[in-house]
């Protein structure tokens, strides 16, 4: 008892395979992130599933996740989950917006999201890091970072309030931080090489992508390792309100 409280605000539909190899892409973020002590807890907000006004109390910090569906959409669940993510800007929790989470984040900060003017991205790309060292506090970072992305939308402004900490050659919105509580992050720190085949193949049969980019994609993963330890190690150290 007394340990830190987590939840994954799951944007996603898991695939079986995902299910059966994973327990899900809510034990995909678990691995990653969870500690001794905490307890980590799931909301399928894409289904419906939301905390309740008491229930959000109890948390320490959120993490929102990846998802088929477009940030800029004006499905209920994404309307429903904005309200949500600007009651928690409200009360300062801790928030870990991965890719669509990245994006719903800047959105609802007020900042402008939508389609990448450079289409897909989808491998591992080397982003930037900003050379700003308060905004890592006493984590010591590299200036480059290699992070698997599957992206088609982007964070294209946003508010004055919040900044900017990376960018890549395609992106120019890699990452921000808003205050000491939110954090989004375009690419996917919790991906491995797997879990990217397996939705590169999900992405083809759904008709998101052609097979020609499929395969050329296909052909590229490997050749490059993401540096999902020092991800692991940004990702929990903000979440756990390590930073400062």
């Amino acid at each position: 008892m007394g340990g830190k409280r987590f939840a994954v605000l799951l944007c996603a539909s898991d695939s079986d395979y995902v299910k059966k190899k994973y327990g899900g892409y809510f034990g995909v973020f678990v691995r990653m992130l969870a500690e001794e002590g905490e307890t980590w807890d799931v909301f399928r907000v894409a289904a419906g599933e939301f905390p309740t006004d008491d229930e959000i109390g109890l948390f320490d910090g959120f993490v929102i996740t990846g998802s088929c569906n477009d940030a800029h959409g004006n499905d209920d669940w994404i309307c429903k989950l904005l309200s949500l993510v600007k009651k928690l800007d409200s009360m300062k929790k801790k928030v870990l917006g991965i890719c669509f989470g990245h994006q719903l984040l800047g959105r609802a900060l007020g900042g402008k999201i939508g389609r990448s003017i450079s289409g897909w991205d989808i491998g591992t790309t080397t982003i930037h890091l900003s050379s700003s060292p308060k905004l890592f506090g006493s984590l010591i970072m590299p200036t480059q970072l290699s992070v698997i992305e599957c992206h088609r939308d982007e964070v294209r402004e946003l508010p004055p309030k919040a900044e900017v900490i990376a960018r890549s050659d395609k992106t120019g919105i890699e990452m921000f931080r808003y205050g000491d509580h939110f954090m989004g992050i375009q690419g996917h720190p919790e991906y491995t090489n797997d879990i990217l085949l397996h939705l590169i193949d999900r992405l083809l049969q759904r008709n998101f992508i052609e097979e020609s980019y499929a395969d050329e994609v296909r052909g590229r993963v490997g050749a490059e390792e993401a540096d999902n330890e020092a991800w692991k190690k940004l990702c929990t150290s903000f979440l756990k309100g390590r930073l400062s």
